[in-house]
Order: structure tokens, then C-alpha cells, then sequence
């Protein structure tokens, strides 16, 4: 997601281009989530401009389509993957990991079907995995076995952290519209690669979000200092601050971690006048 409406006229010049949209989003972050590919592949020529629009260390988070994850399931589904690999590759290195956003239906008995799947994946990608049963993390045994299956694969785990949501009740129509949709599931910060990606969903109010994620920033100067290079997401319910606290979180991370290079300055936005 690299446009919404909040941020139009406040974050990113407005209006602006469909070709120009993403571009000044990359002054904000370097990194970015493809929520779209989970409904509708994009062409090849869509995903040109993306790549035009961004610097080869730009990172793309792509869901896959829900037809092979959710409606297929991981099975049988070799013809809208080939679709999808082939729409994506103009992105080339930019394409940071294919993220396969399992529903909460996907259990362990069913991890067999996800090490066939990953197995038969290209090596030119990686893969991250989101799954949302609760057995996954609650049960040992089954942790021990996705983790297992994801290893072989060298494919990583990612964490969504709503626990900041579910502290407490919602005080907002888009916190109670989060509390209907979102999972709720336990806090996980264990690295299964060196390139960890973390969803984080906070709060509609900044103080409560920035002090729900304390705890990932002392894990990410963690996992840096370790030579990992973690992507992390920040997401609130409304999101209208978002590329703003993704920013103040990259700032956290580096006051510990000064080596850590910068964000880019984001493109000045031009105040709206009446003539």
C-alpha cells in the first residue's frame, strides 16, 4: 500500500499521477507491503513502473494471489503462480520475499501441503509465511514442525503483532472495525532468517503505539547486531499517521544502532492555496 486517502494533500503531493504515486511514497519508507497482488495479479507492465519508480534497494513484500492461498490453497495451483512470478519479475532485486498469507483455516495437518509448495518455488525468490491458526503458537509441537518445514525452505515466519490492539477495548470506529478483522495472536519474535519481516499493528492514539512496539525495537538492534537485516511494518487501525510513525520507528532503531543507514527525505508537499 503506497496511497491513502489521509496522507493525500498532507504526506504526498496531490493529486499526483498513477506513475508518481509510489515514487513519492519511497521518500518516506524503503520498503512496502503489496497488499493488491492478493486480489488481482498486476500486469507486466504495471509492475515496470513500479520498478521505475523505485531504487534497485527498494523492498517489495508481495502477497501472493488469494487464488493460491486461500481459495486453492497451496494446491494445484502452478498456473496463477507462473502468472504471478512472471507479472513480478521486472521488479528484479527489488522483490524483497513472496508473502504467502495463509487464512486461519490453514493448520498443522495441513503444513505438509506448504513444504510441497515451498519445495516447488524458484530459488530466485524467497518466500515469508503468515499463518493465523492458534495451534501454530500454542502448541510446541506444531510450532517445532512449521518451523521445521519453513527452515528447510530458508523461508521466514512473520510475525503479526496486534497484542498492542487487543490490549484493551477499542475507543474508535476504525479500532472496532480492527477488533472484527484482525487476528489475535501471540507475540512471536523469533528469527528464522537473516532477513526477518515483522507486521505491527498499533493503536489509533501514538502514545499507546509507539509503547507497544518498545519491545521490537530491543529485538531488531538485536537481530541487526546479529547481521540481520529485519523489514518492519507499522500499521494503526485508521493508518493515517502511518509512513510518519514507520519513520519514528527507523529512528529508535537507529539511535541504538548508528550504523544503520537513513530513511530518505520525503518530497516536500506543496500547501494547498484557494487560487
Amino acid at each position: 500500500m503506497w496511497t491513502h486517502k489521509s496522507w493525500q494533500g498532507r504526506l504526498l503531493a496531490h493529486p499526483l499521477p498513477a506513475g508518481e504515486r509510489l515514487r513519492h511514497y519511497a521518500g518516506w519508507c524503503d520498503a512496502v507491503e503489496g497488499n493488491t497482488t492478493f486480489y488481482a495479479t498486476p500486469s507486466r507492465e504495471t509492475v515496470a513502473t513500479w520498478a521505475a519508480q523505485t531504487d534497485p534497494d527498494f523492498r517489495f513484500v508481495l502477497k501472493l494471489p488469494k487464488v493460491v492461498t486461500h481459495e486453492r490453497r497451496l494446491g494445484d495451483v502452478a498456473e496463477p503462480l507462473a502468472a504471478f512470478l512472471t507479472a513480478i519479475e521486472p521488479l528484479g532485486p527489488r522483490a524483497h520475499a513472496l508473502w504467502v498469507q495463509l487464512p486461519g483455516s490453514f493448520a498443522p495437518a495441513d503444513v505438509p501441503v506448504l513444504a510441497r509448495f515451498l519445495r516447488r518455488l524458484p530459488d530466485t525468490y524467497r518466500c515469508a509465511v503468515e499463518v493465523r491458526h492458534p495451534a501454530f503458537f500454542t502448541d510446541a509441537p506444531s510450532t517445532r514442525l512449521l518451523e521445521g518445514v519453513l527452515a528447510d525452505a530458508t523461508a521466514e515466519w512473520i510475525p503479526f503483532d496486534t497484542t498492542a490492539l487487543f490490549q484493551d477495548r477499542p475507543t474508535s470506529d476504525a479500532e472496532r472495525d480492527a477488533w472484527t478483522k484482525k487476528p489475535r495472536t501471540p507475540l512471536r519474535t523469533h528469527a528464522l532468517t537473516d532477513r526477518p519481516i515483522v507486521r505491527y499493528l498499533g493503536r489509533d492514539d501514538t502514545a499507546r503505539t509507539v509503547a507497544g512496539w518498545q519491545h521490537w525495537i530491543d529485538v531488531c538492534v538485536d537481530w541487526l547486531r546479529e547481521g540481520r537485516s529485519p523489514t518492519v511494518f507499522v500499521h494503526t487501525p485508521d493508518n493515517a499517521d502511518a509512513p510518519v510513525l514507520a519513520r519514528r520507528f527507523h529512528d529508535e532503531v537507529r539511535a541504538q544502532v548508528p550504523d544503520l543507514p537513513p530513511l530518505p527525505e520525503p518530497e516536500p508537499v506543496e500547501p494547498l492555496t484557494l487560487f
